[in-house]
């Protein structure tokens, strides 16, 4: 490994990663906003709100069994795949993304705070059950109900009005304020709180890489900005890294 600031490789401890959407972008994981995102000419916009699922739930789910059967199709890629293995390497390394696929942790990372949810993850609408995951299983019914108490269940994804998780975020910020190294890896860095995390470690002194195929606003303020897909740059990254080689 390269020197960070000053600091040994051996010494680096506390690493906070953050993901977006071109990280599953490259495992062929749709983009289900913006063009080409209509889905029987409803908008992501349309379906994915609580206003939509009270006023029809059955429509709201079917979008969502559409989109897990897409979504289920898909694989980890080189950078999943690289970002578990950076976590055996390092004794702190938090992963925060804001995709809801779960193909980090299907590639073996185990400490990931998802701060949009899990599209594999249900949740009881009465609140009587912890949230419980049947990744790549088929829908029992559409919609579904809870197992449990019998009330409806709604995907556990964060909808366009809902406020972000607060115990996901408050640990997201918690390891963005003490990392060494931050990675931003497939992500505009645009949409708040997230696009904050980077600021926050640039504040706290931490070393922060950009690995984007385009520039964002955050690319004039980090260390190293990367332009390249995440699945082509970031396993490179770090074996040069590793080997103790400059890029």
């Amino acid at each position: 490994m390269t020197e960070i600031r000053g600091l040994r490789p051996e010494q680096v401890r506390s690493v906070a990663v953050l993901t977006g959407a071109g990280v599953s972008a490259e495992s062929g994981v749709p983009t289900f906003r913006g063009e080409g995102g209509l889905w029987r000419n409803y908008r992501a916009e349309d379906l994915a709100t609580p206003q939509a699922f009270r006023r029809d739930p059955a429509l709201v789910w079917e979008w969502y069994d559409w989109r897990r059967g897409l979504v289920g199709g898909c694989q980890p890629n080189a950078a999943h795949e690289t970002l578990a293995e950076m976590e055996e390497a390092f004794p702190d390394l938090t992963l925060v993304t804001q995709n809801v696929d779960g193909l980090h942790r299907l590639a073996g990372s185990r400490k990931v705070l998802e701060l949009h949810g899990n599209i594999w993850r249900l949740r009881c609408t009465r609140g009587c059950r912890p949230n419980w995951e049947d990744r790549r299983v088929p829908l029992p019914a559409i919609p579904p109900m809870c197992p449990d108490c019998g009330a409806l269940a709604r995907p556990d994804v964060v909808w366009f009005g809902e406020s972000l998780p607060r115990r996901e975020l408050e640990a997201a910020f918690d390891a963005a304020g003490r990392c060494q190294l931050m990675l931003v890896v497939g992500t505009s860095a645009v949409v708040q709180p997230a696009a904050s995390l980077p600021v926050m470690a640039l504040d706290r002194g931490a070393y922060v890489v950009e690995v984007n195929p385009q520039p964002t606003p955050l690319s004039a303020l980090v260390d190293e900005a990367i332009r390249a897909r995440a699945a082509q740059a970031l396993p490179g990254w770090w074996r040069a890294w590793r080997a103790g080689r400059s890029n």
